[in-house]
C-alpha cells in the first residue's frame, strides 16, 4: 500500500507536471506569429472533449460508486456554483470570449493570466482529489487527461498576449505560468481527501461540476464563435474518444 506522505508527494508532483504541459503548448508562439483561428478552435474542441469525458468516466462515475448519486449530484453542483463565484466575482478578463469581467485597476495582461488561473485550478483540484484516493489508476488516468487538454489550452492562451503586446518569450513564460495554479489545487485536493477519505465522492464530483462548468462556459462557445463549428466539433469528439480509449487502457 502506498503511504500517505507518498500519496501526497504524488498528487503534489502530478500536478505540477500536468501545470507545465501547459507551457507545451505555447511552444508554438516562440516560432509563428499566429496560427489560424481553424487550428486554435480545433484544439480547443479536442480539449474540451477530453476534458468532458475525464469529467464523467474519471470523476462522476467513481463518485456514484463510491458515495451514491445524491452525493455526486450536491458535489457536481456545487464545483460548477464555485467556479460560477469565482469567474462572476474576481476581477479578469475572459481570454477566449474578450469579455472584461468585473471593473479592476490591473492591467490586461495580469487579468487575462488571472482568468486562466481561475480556470485552472479545478483541474489541479481534480489530479490532487485523483491521487489522494489512493486509486493510482484513477489518479494516473485524470492526471493524463488534463494534460493532454492543458496542451492546446497554452497555445490559445499565447497568442492572446502576443496579441496585447507581450513579446513572444514572455508570451509564453506566462501561459507557463498559468498552469502553476494546478499545483495549488493539486496540494488542496490531496491532502484534503488523504485525510478527509469520507469527502472523496463530494470531491470527485465538485471537481467534475468545476471541469464541465469551464467547458460548457467558455471552451464551447469560443470554439464556435468565428464559424469553425464543424472543426471544432469532430475536435471535441476525437479528445472524448481519446480520453475514452486512455481510461480503458488504464482501467
Amino acid at each position: 500500500m502506498v503511504l500517505q506522505v507518498e500519496l501526497i508527494q504524488l498528487g503534489i508532483l502530478a500536478s505540477l507536471i500536468v501545470g507545465l504541459a501547459t507551457g507545451i503548448g505555447a511552444v508554438p508562439v516562440l516560432f509563428f506569429k499566429q496560427v489560424s483561428h481553424k487550428v486554435t478552435d480545433s484544439a480547443l474542441g479536442f480539449a474540451g472533449g477530453v476534458m468532458i469525458a475525464a469529467s464523467v468516466f474519471s470523476l462522476l462515475i467513481p463518485a456514484i460508486d463510491a458515495g451514491g448519486a445524491f452525493v455526486a449530484v450536491i458535489g457536481f453542483v456545487f464545483g460548477s456554483v464555485f467556479v460560477y463565484i469565482l469567474d462572476k466575482y474576481v476581477p479578469h478578463t475572459h481570454i477566449l470570449k474578450g469579455i472584461e469581467g468585473p471593473r479592476s485597476t490591473l492591467s490586461t495582461v495580469s487579468l487575462m493570466i488571472l482568468a486562466v488561473t481561475i480556470h485552472n485550478f479545478p483541474e489541479g483540484l481534480a489530479v490532487g482529489v485523483g491521487f489522494g484516493s489512493g486509486d493510482l489508476t484513477l489518479a494516473t488516468t485524470i492526471a493524463v487527461a488534463i494534460a493532454l487538454q492543458n496542451i492546446p489550452e497554452g497555445m490559445a492562451i499565447a497568442f492572446p498576449l502576443m496579441g496585447v503586446g507581450l513579446r513572444k518569450a514572455r508570451a509564453s513564460f506566462y501561459a507557463l505560468l498559468t498552469g502553476l495554479a494546478e499545483p495549488v489545487g493539486g496540494i488542496i485536493g490531496v491532502l484534503t481527501i488523504t485525510f478527509m477519505s469520507q469527502a472523496l465522492p463530494l470531491a470527485l464530483a465538485f471537481a467534475a461540476g468545476a471541469m464541465v462548468y469551464v467547458v460548457s462556459d467558455e471552451m464551447i462557445p469560443e470554439s464556435h464563435r468565428r464559424g469553425h463549428e464543424l472543426e471544432a466539433t469532430f475536435g471535441f469528439l476525437i479528445g472524448f474518444v481519446v480520453m475514452m480509449i486512455l481510461d480503458t487502457i488504464f482501467l
